[in-house]
């Protein structure tokens, strides 16, 4: 599967300079909240003011969302105040090492992107304080078993994957109330999901 965000005509050196001047004034007025959506970014290191983010020990949202992003930077997990962050609509292949050890994270939106079992970083599942997690779109054969280390997830989106089966684990997250899993390969769920399916909104087609 493969995946490719809109192409835009803005030329790339008028957005780039315009997500540096968000960043700026960001730091200049301590703004919890970051939008660079649909900013031609491809690269966080080109901005000097982009790699800096981590120095922005405010920041709550950042939302990355239509980029042309294949990486991210390592400071990113160091944001001490982050509970959102959106890196939907990108071009990444890989997370970097460390990637979980975001402290307060809640929201980590990374659909429609190239990621898979085997790119996620060892730490991903460590992200306990993760209440809603959306991995749509992305080429997801197999889920670890450590998903069941996200004791707070409330909406978990697979949706869109080649998914040809899913952990018993998911059925001991205790909070989960939104699980989205259509448009893969999957013929079976195991019994301790579906023993649960009554209390969580689940969608699931095998297609």
């Amino acid at each position: 599967m493969s995946h490719h965000p809109p192409v835009s005509c803005i030329p790339n050196t008028t957005k780039m300079s315009k997500a540096k001047k968000v960043i700026e004034e960001a730091r200049e007025i301590n703004n919890p909240e970051i939008d660079l959506v649909d900013k031609g970014i491809s690269n966080l290191e080109e901005i000097p003011a982009l790699s800096a983010l981590a120095n922005l020990m405010n920041l709550e949202i950042l939302n990355l969302a239509n980029n042309h992003v294949e990486e991210l930077p390592v400071s990113l997990s160091s944001l001490p105040k982050l509970r959102i962050l959106n890196v939907s609509l990108n071009r990444l292949y890989t997370l970097p090492r460390g990637f979980g050890a975001f402290p307060v994270l809640e929201i980590l939106d990374l659909t429609y992107n190239n990621l898979n079992e085997k790119t996620l970083p060892g730490n991903f599942f460590m992200m306990e304080s993760l209440r809603a997690l959306y991995l749509g779109d992305n080429d997801f054969e197999l889920l670890p078993a450590e998903i069941g280390n996200l004791k707070n997830l409330q909406i978990l989106s697979l949706r869109e994957n080649d998914l040809i089966e899913v952990p018993r684990e998911l059925g001991s997250l205790p909070r989960l109330r939104e699980l989205h899993l259509q448009g893969n390969r999957l013929v079976v769920l195991p019994p301790e999901i579906v023993s649960c399916i009554n209390s969580v909104s689940s969608t699931l087609s095998r297609h």
